[in-house]
């Protein structure tokens, strides 16, 4: 049987497996794949899930689906963790203004996770980032920039536990890293220049709360042409302007 922290952990798990395929869904051996669990196991947990609506099953393919009671805890905490409302008009403004997608992520923990996306004009996109995708901190521009502004120390703790490169490629070393967090520090935002996937740019400012720590993360994505060096300090500053602005509604408790 297993132990409450490791059975926690498996639904945890097996939730965020379904969450990234919706709205369509996935079988119980993609969900098991990607949660590096036993199909098995995976299958007698969201068989329990579905039994009190945590997950569903569309009847027309099998696949699983987060489920209704869900939606209700999270309506049941969204006064206190929903910033979206705030954050929605920074994004538009930013995809209007420059054509590309723009996107507003949060940090939760060692990740950012994508909130929002709102595509701009230019029809070539970027599809690196997508709402509800899950990086590691000091991966993608919104997690390098929430990485460069928390405190050196927490840095260093980060930096010394994990090893990005493993799943992110040579560019993700820690000697990497800091040479982008020195860059982004310097320049108040943090560019990706096609790290995650070649060609496909990203720049982000860092959206903070009313105790100074950087929560959340705006940014813009495309394709290189679109971020070339003449470009860039032009999407930081665009970046910068709407990421304080932010900051100060969210300091506030104002949406708009």
């Amino acid at each position: 049987m297993d132990a409450p922290g490791d059975l926690v952990g498996r639904i945890h798990q097996s939730l965020r497996a379904v969450a990234v395929h919706e709205p369509d869904g996935a079988t119980t051996t993609t969900i098991a794949r990607e949660a590096g669990l036993p199909r098995p196991t995976v299958h007698r947990l969201l068989t329990s899930l579905q039994g009190v609506g945590l997950v569903d099953r569309m009847p027309d393919t099998d696949h699983w689906v987060l489920g209704p009671e869900l939606y209700f805890l999270g309506v049941a905490t969204a006064r206190r963790y929903d910033v979206t409302e705030a954050a929605l008009p920074s994004v538009r403004r930013l995809a209007l203004a420059t054509g590309e997608s723009a996107f507003f992520s949060a940090r939760r923990g060692e990740e950012t996770i994508c909130l929002i996306r709102e595509d701009g004009a230019f029809p070539i996109r970027s599809h690196v980032l997508y709402e509800g995708a899950r990086f590691p901190l000091g991966v993608v521009s919104a997690g390098m920039v929430i990485l460069a502004h928390l405190p050196q120390r927490e840095v260093d703790d980060y930096l010394g536990a994990v090893d990005l490169s493993v799943e992110h490629g040579a560019q993700h070393t820690a000697r990497e890293i800091r040479a982008h967090i020195a860059t982004t520090r310097t320049n108040g935002y943090a560019v990706n220049p096609g790290l995650v996937v070649e060609g496909s740019w990203g720049v982000a400012a860092a959206v903070f709360d009313r105790a100074g720590s950087p929560r959340w993360a705006l940014s813009l994505t495309g394709v290189e042409h679109r971020f070339g060096p003449d470009r860039r300090p032009q999407l930081g500053a665009l970046l910068l302007q709407e990421a304080h602005a932010l900051s100060e509604r969210l300091a506030r408790g104002t949406a708009h």
